[in-house]
């Protein structure tokens, strides 16, 4: 049985099922016959006993798992009247061919948009039309015609009407690209969705799903395959019936029968379906021992459509984590309309089995991508977990060649490299404060590293990441070149992020020699495990003395393990900081800290 303390000693290094290690090869010299079936023993046992502890701790339960169910009217819905009649037009339609349904289910519509037009607080009314209207949509998206296009005559009981929808303004907003779930029809669980909500409100939460993968999916930030949340709704005009898709992202309210009504929306679904059917998080461990094999999956992407009026909020992810990592926060975000009306969310993902000074220099290509995508962005908040917060602390420090002399007797121009090894080195280590960054949020970041990269579990995890092709000439090239550091590991190969989470490793500490450029504020949530220690506290992977930062803004400590982004209190702190932010009137002061309170600024 493993006990808490290796529980918490492992999340560092897998928090989902399967697993899969890559074979390591780093063979220096020939080995006798017996050294090297040592070596071939100790390798399968170590990787044996690796992966048999990361089972016992981590389990293999579904970060999401969605199912499909039936649709039902909400047992609330009081049916008197002509709403009566609208619920036996649904009834009617449950048991015929989606063409035939389609005229019952948009009678039913029509009947209770009639009701909402006299009594548009009328409860029934709202919940009638509502699932009326997402039976018209599955309706449609069954029979494959395509109002977009050209107009639909529908036969009802009442006679014909004729069914239009407004045509797409480009390709990425044309329905019939997209698969159409009507997200009642959707059972929602898993690890991330224990708890399911959505925005009440009129017309119909659809989730849509890419047909087809993007094949410019990198050149404009987006995910391979689309996964987004819309809401329907169908306006009558005598028997015109006219079907709108609606990005709730970007409405908040909605003008029917000249009545303002707030628009339903269902942001859980889609994510849910993304992790889902994607399995992103199958790709944390592998990226860790074999990142040079998916180099590829290192990108900025955006969650929705890029708008000029809201800031851009990145979150970049820590050791053996994906972008999935951030999915319940996000989700809980986006449930704020204040949140919604400002803010953009984006994610930049890496293999992060990468030294991070080199996933650092990724991130900064990419951001100085978007700097030419979207030349007319908000200057952009980041929120990093773990290492990711350690990639974002670089956003936002001067180092210049500070860092390169701490490495090198020589200034770079001076430093005998081939051409291609120097360029990759200086985007590395020399670097200076992105001016496009206004705000960034630490969680359970270790920025002096961590005691646990340096134990047994640590030199384990270390062993078994396979470097990079690239990265084995560098190393054979800048060896002879180094200042000797009698206080770093001696290494025969180049730093991976294991090494490069080291408190003695050499970057590590060059950095923390260096401060934050003053002017852009930033804040720190950790854990403590509900112990209550602190100063002396830990999330069980990086202590208090690592993850405490001076100068910070504000600073919360909360009751959980190093996972603290999906702790409850550290999402309503994110929240927080967020709203200051939108607010710009952040001030930095001295303050006390306390457990499970804020160090904060008197101002705020």
């Amino acid at each position: 049985m493993v006990n808490r303390g290796a529980i918490d000693v492992l999340q560092t290094f897998q928090r989902s099922c399967p697993l899969r290690i890559s074979q390591t090869r780093r063979v220096k010299r020939k080995a006798k016959p017996m050294e090297a079936g040592f070596q071939n023993r100790w390798r399968v046992a170590a990787k044996c006993g690796f992966a048999l502890l990361l089972f016992q701790c981590c389990g293999c339960a579904h970060l999401a798992v969605v199912r499909t169910k039936p649709a039902q009217l909400p047992r609330t819905v009081v049916a008197e009247g002509p709403l009566e009649s609208a619920k036996r037009y649904l009834a009617t339609a449950e048991h015929e061919q989606p063409s035939a349904a389609l005229g019952h289910d948009l009678l039913a519509a029509k009947i209770s948009y009639g009701m909402l037009e006299r009594q548009p607080k009328d409860e029934s009314a709202r919940s009638i039309y509502n699932f009326a209207v997402a039976r018209v949509v599955q309706d449609v998206d069954r029979t494959d015609i395509e109002p977009w296009r050209h107009p639909v005559t529908v036969v009802t009981d009442e006679g014909r009407y004729t069914l239009v929808s407004p045509k797409p303004v480009d390709a990425d907003h044309d329905p019939s690209r997209y698969d159409l779930f009507p997200t009642d029809t959707l059972k929602i669980g898993g690890k991330f969705f224990e708890t399911y909500s959505t925005v009440s409100g009129l017309g119909a939460p659809i989730a849509v799903i890419g047909r087809t993968e993007n094949p410019h999916f990198r050149q404009q930030y987006k995910l391979r395959r689309i996964y987004a949340p819309i809401t329907a709704i169908v306006r009558f005009s005598g028997r015109k019936a006219s079907l709108e898709f609606i990005d709730p992202l970007s409405a908040e309210r909605i003008t029917l029968n000249k009545q303002v009504f707030p628009l339903a929306a269902d942001f859980d679904a889609p994510t849910a379906l993304l992790v889902a059917r994607e399995r992103p998080e199958r790709l944390g461990l592998s990226r860790v021992m074999n990142p040079e094999a998916y180099a590829d999956t290192a990108m900025l992407t955006r969650l929705q459509q890029f708008d000029p009026a809201r800031t851009p909020v990145i979150f970049v992810h820590g050791l053996q984590e994906t972008g999935a990592s951030w999915a319940p926060m996000i989700d809980s975000l986006r449930h704020d309309p204040s949140i919604r009306k400002h803010y953009q969310f984006w994610f930049f993902s890496y293999p992060s089995g990468y030294p991070y000074p080199y996933a650092a220099a990724l991130f900064r290509h990419d951001l100085d991508g978007i700097e030419r995508a979207f030349p007319n962005h908000k200057r952009i908040v980041l929120i990093g977990h773990s290492m990711g917060g350690m990639i974002c602390r670089l956003m936002i420090t001067d180092a210049g060649d500070k860092i390169w002399r701490d490495f090198f007797a020589t200034p770079p121009a001076r430093t005998p490299l081939a051409s291609d090894t120097r360029k990759l080195l200086e985007e590395a280590l020399i670097f200076n404060h992105r001016p496009d960054i206004q705000r960034v949020i630490f969680i359970s970041t270790p920025h002096r590293g961590s005691e646990l990269a340096s134990n047994w579990i640590g030199r384990i995890g270390a062993a078994l990441v396979r470097t990079p092709q690239r990265f084995m000439s560098i190393y054979a090239s800048t060896k002879p070149l180094l200042i000797a550091d009698p206080a770093a590991r001696p290494l025969n190969r180049m730093p991976n992020s294991v090494d490069t989470l080291e408190p003695n490793d050499r970057f590590v500490e060059a950095v923390n020699k260096l401060p934050i450029t003053p002017g852009i504020p930033y804040h720190s949530i950790m854990g403590d495990r509900g112990r209550g220690d602190t100063p002396n506290s830990s999330d069980g992977v990086v202590p208090y003395w690592s993850s405490h930062l001076q100068g910070a803004q504000s600073e919360l400590i909360v009751n959980s393990d190093h996972g603290a982004q999906y702790n409850p209190e550290a999402i309503r702190e994110v929240e927080r900081i967020l709203k200051l932010n939108s607010s710009h009137s952040a001030v930095s002061s001295k303050v006390e800290v306390r457990r499970g309170a804020l160090r904060r600024s008197a101002s705020e």
